[in-house]
């Protein structure tokens, strides 16, 4: 809709990158509050998130050159062209690597593992819901053609250079699907946040919630931009998805109660 938001001269400022920058710092300020609010170091947490973001970044361009690693491999120079530099990436490996980090750095501070990515799960859905409104004005992530009357039309020639995207076809606004799912996501966590939970419960909720939603969402997403693994159905997203819902219906359901429950 809006790839770049303004152009000087050569310089141009991309609205995907500042609205994934807002996203990461509305992300940030509810970390922030959460912290405070549930008797939390602010600061160790606020660092953590600045690591949880780096992580993500990384993780997530990792995992976008694994789904496509025939074509990279192919042609290796792109992973250095203009449109693989300003993809965001897959949010999945994003998540692994930012989950696996957030670990990492929560048993060096001698933080709570589970209790401190409980913080992280609302925080995270609220301000991936911003980052995701940054995806549509790319026009990447885009969905299958309908003639539904919400569809949307991208137009303008810039967002089909650098993503992709068809121009003058109405389409599934999946961004928009998915930045209104997160969000939702992101209130009901923190409404079980807010209730006495065992350590790891709000976690559980956020990848069985956010998991089935994507998994839905996938399936009005334009086959052109999914991989499809083992010759199913199911895309390779999908089925990340599936994993994540199980370990999610794992650390709500049948996790062993070692833990007592946190105060709301």
């Amino acid at each position: 809709m809006c790839p770049r938001l303004f152009t000087i001269g050569s310089f141009s400022l991309p609205t995907y990158g500042v609205l994934v920058a807002c996203g990461f710092l509305v992300g940030l300020y509810l970390l922030g509050k959460l912290a405070e609010r549930h008797g939390f170091d602010s600061d160790k947490l606020t660092n953590l998130g600045v690591y949880v973001a780096l992580a993500a970044i990384i993780g997530a361009k990792v995992f976008m050159i694994l789904v496509d690693i025939e074509v990279y491999l192919k042609d290796p120079g792109r992973l250095f062209s203009l449109s693989a530099l300003q993809a965001g990436g897959i949010f999945y490996g994003g998540l692994l690597a930012a989950i696996a980090t957030a670990f990492w750095y929560a048993r060096r501070e001698g933080l709570p593992g589970l209790a401190t990515a409980d913080l992280f799960a609302p925080a995270v859905a609220i301000g991936h819901s911003v980052g995701r409104l940054g995806c549509f004005a790319a026009g990447c992530c885009w969905g299958q053609p309908t003639d539904a009357p919400w569809g949307i039309a991208f137009t303008d020639p810039v967002a089909h250079s650098l993503v992709g995207v068809p121009l003058n076809v109405h389409l599934h606004p999946t961004q928009l699907y998915e930045a209104a799912g997160t969000f939702v996501v992101g209130l009901i966590l923190w409404r079980l946040l807010e209730r006495p939970h065992r350590p790891g419960t709000v976690l559980g909720w956020y990848l069985m919630l956010y998991s089935a939603f994507r998994l839905f969402v996938e399936f009005f997403r334009d086959a052109s931009v999914r991989a499809f693994p083992f010759g199913g159905p199911l895309s390779t997203t999908q089925w990340v998805a599936v994993f994540l819902i199980l370990a999610g219906a794992y650390l709500v359901f049948a996790r062993p109660n070692h833990s007592a429950e946190a105060p709301a």
